[in-house]
C-alpha cells in the first residue's frame, strides 16, 4: 500500500513539474524553464520530450536548444530524434555529437536522412569522423554499428606499473571503459584484464598473469543479437570486436548490450501485439493506423475462416440455442490458452533456451500441460452445463470440446513459433495471427461437431 502511495506521489510530481514546464514554455519565460530543466536528468529530459505534443516540443527547444546536449540526443526515442535534431541550431547538435563516444554517434546517425546525417559528419574532428563512417560501413544491426572505437590497450608483455603509468599519462580515455585489453604485436586481442585487479596487484606483476577467463571475441560482422546473447549467456562487461583478420578494431561494453536485448523484447511483444516494431506513444495518429491496419486486416481475413466453420453448424446450432452462447467460452479460453504458450516459446526462442535438441521435451510438456488444464476446466464447465441447462449430454459435449482446445492450443503456441524459426521467419511476428486462428477454429469445430454427435 506504501508502495503505491509513493508512486502516485511520484508521479504527481512529475505531472506538476510538466505542467510548470509547459506554462514556462508558454510565456517564454526562460529563466524559469532552466531552473525546471537543469535539475532533470539527461533520461527525464528525453522522457519529456517524448511526452509532450510537437508544437510544445518544438517551442521548447526554441527556448532551451542551448541546454540541449549529447546525452540527451542519445536517449531519445527514434521515433522523435530527427524531429529533434532538426528543430535545433546546427552548431548546437555539433556539439552535442563531440561530446558522445563513437557508437552513441553512430546510433543517432544511422537511422537519419543522408542529409541529415552528412551534416552531424561534417561537424566532426577528422579523427572522429573517419571512426564514425568506418562503423557505418558495416551492416545494419550488427557488432561493427554497435561497438565504440575508443578502446584501452595494453602490450601484452607489460607489467601493472606500466599500464598505471601510461593510463595516468594518457591525454584523454573512454568516458565508460572496464577492462585493459592486451594486445600482441599484430594488434590481436590475447586477454584482458579489469580495472579492479590492475589497482589492486603489485606494480611488478605482469597484465597476463592476472587476465580474466571470460575473454572471448566477437566479429564486427556478428550480429548485435549474438552479441547481446553472448554478454547475457556468459554474464560479459565488455567484450573486444575484431575484423577479419582477428585485429582489434573496437570494444562493446555492457550498456550497449543490454539496450539491444531491450529493444529485442520489446520488438517482440509489439510484434505478438500487432501493433509492428517500432510503435511508439509519440506517433501519430496516421503513422499508427499503418502500423495496425494491416495486422487488424489479416485477423479479418482469418475470422472469416471461424465464420465459415460456424456456418457449417447452422443446422445443429438452430436445433439446441444454447450452443450459441456457449460456443465462445471453449474458443476464448483455448485461445488464452494459446497465447500463454505462445509467450513462452517466442520468449524460450528469442534466449536459446528452445532449441532443436529440446523441442521434443517442451512439446511434451505443452501438451501434457495442455491436457490436465482441459481435464480440470472440463470438469468445472461441464458440471455447471448440466447443472444450469440441465443436460449432462451438453456438459459432456463442453467438456470433450475443452479438452480437446486446450490440447490444439498448448501445442499450437509452441509449433507454431517453432515452425516459423525453423523456415527462417520471425516467429513473433505471424505466431499470434496463426494461434489465434488455430484456437478459434478449433475450439468451434470441435464444440459444434461434438455437439452434432451427441445432441442431434
Amino acid at each position: 500500500m506504501d508502495e503505491n502511495l509513493a508512486v502516485m506521489d511520484e508521479d504527481e510530481v512529475h505531472a506538476d513539474r510538466v505542467a510548470a514546464i509547459l506554462e514556462a514554455v508558454e510565456t517564454g519565460d526562460t529563466p524559469r524553464l532552466t531552473a525546471l530543466m537543469e535539475p532533470l536528468h539527461a533520461a527525464d529530459i528525453a522522457d519529456l520530450l517524448e511526452q509532450i505534443g510537437p508544437a510544445e516540443r518544438g517551442a521548447l527547444l526554441a527556448l532551451w536548444s542551448g541546454e540541449i546536449d549529447g546525452e540527451v540526443l542519445s536517449e531519445i526515442d527514434e521515433a522523435i530524434r530527427e524531429e529533434v535534431i532538426e528543430a535545433l541550431p546546427p552548431e548546437v547538435v555539433a556539439e552535442a555529437m563531440r561530446e558522445l563516444d563513437t557508437d552513441d554517434v553512430v546510433d543517432i546517425l544511422e537511422n537519419l536522412e543522408p542529409e541529415e546525417q552528412g551534416k552531424i559528419l561534417d561537424a566532426l574532428e577528422d579523427a572522429d569522423r573517419v571512426a564514425v563512417e568506418q562503423a557505418l560501413a558495416y551492416p545494419e544491426e550488427s557488432a561493427g554499428r554497435l561497438m565504440q572505437r575508443e578502446v584501452v590497450v595494453a602490450p601484452e608483455h607489460w607489467t601493472v606499473g606500466e599500464a598505471i603509468d601510461f593510463l595516468r599519462g594518457a591525454d584523454s580515455l573512454p568516458d565508460q571503459f572496464y577492462h585493459v585489453i592486451l594486445i600482441d604485436p599484430r594488434m590481436k586481442p590475447v586477454g584482458y584484464v579489469t580495472l579492479g585487479r590492475v589497482l589492486s596487484a603489485r606494480r611488478e606483476v605482469g597484465l597476463k598473469s592476472i587476465t580474466e577467463d571470460s575473454f572471448r571475441t566477437v566479429a564486427a560482422t556478428d550480429l548485435e543479437g549474438d552479441v547481446a546473447y553472448i554478454f547475457n549467456q556468459y554474464h560479459l562487461i565488455s567484450c573486444p570486436v575484431v575484423d577479419q583478420g582477428g585485429r582489434l578494431v573496437g570494444v562493446i561494453t555492457i550498456d550497449d548490450a543490454m539496450n539491444v536485448l531491450d529493444e529485442e523484447h520489446e520488438e517482440d511483444m509489439l510484434r505478438l501485439a500487432g501493433v509492428g516494431d517500432e510503435a511508439s506513444v509519440s506517433d501519430g495518429a496516421v503513422e499508427t493506423v499503418r502500423q495496425r491496419l494491416p495486422w487488424l486486416a489479416i485477423n479479418l481475413l482469418t475470422a472469416s475462416l471461424s465464420a465459415i466453420v460456424i456456418s457449417q453448424f447452422q443446422d445443429t446450432i438452430a436445433t439446441l440455442v444454447a450452443l450459441a452462447a456457449l460456443m465462445p467460452i471453449v474458443a476464448s479460453t483455448g485461445g488464452i490458452a494459446g497465447t500463454q504458450s505462445l509467450a513462452v516459446a517466442v520468449r524460450a526462442l528469442a534466449t536459446r533456451d528452445l532449441t532443436q535438441a529440446n523441442a521434443a521435451r517442451v512439446v511434451r510438456r505443452e501438451v501434457l500441460a495442455g491436457l490436465m488444464n482441459g481435464l480440470a476446466l472440463a470438469a468445472i464447465l461441464g458440471l455447471a452445463g448440466s447443472l444450469i441447462f440441465a443436460d449432462w449430454h451438453l456438459g459432456l459435449v463442453l467438456g470433450l470440446a475443452m479438452i480437446v482446445n486446450q490440447v490444439v492450443a498448448s501445442l499450437g503456441g509452441v509449433l507454431v513459433p517453432l515452425g516459423l524459426s525453423k523456415m527462417g521467419l520471425d516467429p513473433a511476428l505471424a505466431s499470434g495471427t496463426f494461434v489465434t486462428t488455430l484456437t478459434d477454429v478449433m475450439g468451434f469445430f470441435a464444440f459444434l461437431g461434438l455437439a452434432t454427435v451427441v445432441l442431434t
